[in-house]
């Protein structure tokens, strides 16, 4: 409602320009644009630009903004340096051309200062209030993706939970890297690759999701792998690495940048037995140990079965002794309870 009004006050204002350019006089007499042409000009250009309006849907307001604040440091920085050359110039140029040198300056300085701002809006828009104290009411750091976690396929459906509400950041060399393992010879490797590419293009698809791809080369990039790209990435732009890799998370910690790992949010998802308890669970091979059977839960869950050896194939009832926990899964250990 609020846009309607808007723009409908916005063709107003454009009619009452026309009234005023018939009205003032700015038309000469016997010129060809008739009052009613000016005024249907301004009309067609006002509805050509909130058309415009419509048809972007997605604006960025850090490029909205990088655009504006080159366009203010772009005319200060023509306006100076008009005034530092007007006297240089005066003595071998006349009025007219000092203009037209200052619309020059302008045209220049505006186009260097928006591609410059343009080039560097992720370092820029920490330094912008407005921007900085939207995300900060956003609540969230940004989430940089690696490719793990994009073969892996999961962070969509926890996206789509609005779970993860921030932004999220899909580097360039990530999908550089997902694009040359689905060109692999491997037939496995290609089709992990493939649904890789499936996944970040239902990312990008989902309105809902803001999905930025990061494709600067940054200095600390030079020579690193894609690993330490990655954490360098994280730490540069203060967020947080989402990853399903047991080393990647490792090593982010100790570069003190803070790690989403999927599989401690499965596992902590998971259902937690006391020691005591009974699970039933099927034993569908034998242990490492002496007399160990192994078994699965329905979430994936192994169950290390004491005394289970012999019963592979069947479903028994299991007395929990104990439980670990780590980022590469839950085990429950127990004892297959004869009397059950």
């Amino acid at each position: 409602m609020v846009l309607i009004i808007l723009r409908s006050i916005f063709i107003l204002a454009a009619a009452g320009t026309g009234v005023l350019f018939i009205t003032a006089g700015y038309i000469p007499p016997g010129s060809e644009w008739s009052p009613w042409g000016v005024l249907g000009g301004l009309l067609l250009l006002a509805l050509g630009v909130i058309g415009l309006d419509i048809a972007i849907r997605r604006k960025s307001l850090d490029v909205i903004s990088s655009v504006y604040f080159g366009l203010l440091v772009g005319v200060f920085m023509a306006y100076i340096a008009g005034l530092v050359l007007r006297p240089l110039l005066a003595t071998v140029a006349n009025e007219r051309l000092n203009n037209a040198l200052g619309l020059v300056l302008g045209v220049v300085f505006c186009y260097v200062c928006i591609s410059l701002l343009l080039q560097t809006k992720d370092d820029f828009r920490f330094i912008i209030p407005y921007v900085e104290f939207a995300r900060e009411l956003k609540g969230s750091k940004p989430c940089i993706l690696d490719t793990s976690v994009i073969i892996d396929g999961r962070i969509a459906d926890v996206v789509e939970t609005q779970v993860l509400d921030g932004q999220l950041i899909m580097p360039k060399f990530v999908i550089s890297e997902l694009q040359g393992i689905a060109d692999s010879a491997d037939r496995l490797r290609r089709s992990r690759g493939r649904r890789g590419l499936d996944i970040l293009a239902r990312l990008r698809a989902n309105a809902k999701v803001d999905l930025q791809i990061f494709d600067r080369d940054l200095p600390q990039f030079a020579g690193q792998p894609v690993d330490l790209k990655l954490v360098a990435l994280a730490k540069h732009l203060k967020g947080r690495l989402v990853t399903n890799d047991y080393n990647l998370n490792k090593v982010a910690r100790l570069h003190d940048v803070e790690v989403l790992n999927l599989n401690d949010v499965a596992n902590a998802l998971k259902p937690t037995f006391l020691p005591g308890e009974h699970v039933s669970v099927r034993i569908v091979k034998p242990g490492e140990e002496a007399g160990q059977g192994v078994g699965y839960l329905e979430d994936g869950t192994m169950v290390v079965v004491e005394s289970g050896r012999d019963r592979v194939g069947q479903q028994v009832t299991v007395s929990v002794t104990s439980m670990l926990q780590t980022s590469a899964g839950r085990m429950v250990f127990g004892k297959y309870d004869d009397g059950r």
